[in-house]
């Protein structure tokens, strides 16, 4: 329980009061959805902490369990009936046995070779970044890659294989740099309601596509990692999910 819900790494950067949970639990389908008794659904769950030992065996179990006690608003009770282990493209490629540790999946971060213009980010769950200690307006690049930076960055150096050994500040000049050249999104309403506090926690942010040019091919692969680790407030629970597509420079 203690290293997914209330970690404490003894690395932890200065700062960081609450280090970020090891894990993103995310479901594509937005807003309330009432489920009807053998209607199914599912949801992925990416863990980030690789240490030894692994936790896809205790999780499935407390998964199961919960299931059994009881999920959502009217609490109703479900029955985990498969679990499958993700892609690259992050889709199931084939069953979890727990009695074998999945292989882990590495995010290539080194730039790109070949030369990257121009590409369209689609968010794809509600996303929220902060700039300066305030929720920024529009999906600028410059905000947009370091807070997908640090928080690539700070998993990593938690419970992976340390720090990046990078230079954040040449990173944060070149990505100033890189122009937003069309941008169209929508605010979106969400919340939870916590069955421990009885809290409603916001889960809004904006949601739709943006296009940027410039020398991209270093901030590329972080762009891909994006999809896994989310990026901006409240990423743990599916907020921030981006999806990036590489387009054909414009004449």
């Amino acid at each position: 329980y203690a290293r997914l819900f209330d970690p404490l790494p003894e690395n932890l950067p200065p700062g960081f009061r609450n280090p970020p949970r090891p894990y993103v639990l995310r479901t594509l389908e937005q807003g309330r959805r009432t489920l009807q008794p053998g209607e199914s659904w599912s949801f992925d769950l990416y863990l980030f902490d690789t240490r030894p030992p692994r936790l896809s065996g205790p999780l499935l179990a407390s998964l199961r369990a919960v299931s059994q006690q009881g999920l959502g608003l009217g609490r109703g009770r479900a029955e985990l009936i498969r679990a499958d282990v993700l892609d690259f493209a992050a889709q199931p490629a084939h069953p979890l046995d727990t009695a074998a540790e999945p292989r882990i999946l590495t995010l290539p971060l080194a730039p790109l070779r070949e030369p990257v213009r121009r590409v369209r980010i689609r968010f794809v769950t509600p996303t929220e970044l902060k700039q300066a200690g305030q929720i920024a307006p529009e999906a600028d690049f410059r905000v947009l890659f370091a807070r997908l930076r640090d928080r690539v960055s700070t998993l990593r150096a938690l419970y992976g294989d340390g720090p990046l050994p990078v230079d954040f500040q040449a990173l944060g000049r070149r990505a100033a740099a890189i122009r937003l050249v069309r941008s169209h999104l929508a605010a979106v309403r969400a919340s939870r309601r916590s069955s421990r506090t009885g809290q409603v926690h916001p889960l809004g942010g904006f949601t739709g596509e943006a296009e940027y040019e410039g020398d991209l091919g270093e901030f590329l692969p972080f762009l891909r990692a994006g999809w896994w680790t989310g990026v901006g407030r409240q990423t743990v629970w599916g907020k921030g999910a981006i999806q990036t597509e590489v387009l054909d420079p414009r004449p």
